[in-house]
């Protein structure tokens, strides 16, 4: 068997994203929902769900041209 490690490994280190928010594209009823979801979400804090929301953003095709 082998000994316990008895020292603290170093922290890992996660890249931090600097991709802009998507914005809602003008007539687009699929983004009308979700940015207004995310608004409510961002004013109490609930930032879980602005992060879905803004995946939720970026992958539906509805109403949008190429």
């Amino acid at each position: 068997m082998s000994e316990p490690m008895r020292y603290s490994t170093p922290p890992v280190e996660l890249p931090l994203r600097m991709e802009r928010e998507p914005v809602p594209v003008e007539g687009c009823a699929g983004c009308v929902e979700p940015a207004a979801v995310r608004s409510r979400a961002r004013a109490v804090g609930d930032m879980t769900t602005v992060s879905d929301c803004n995946v939720y953003l970026r992958r539906h095709p509805e109403g949008h041209q190429g």
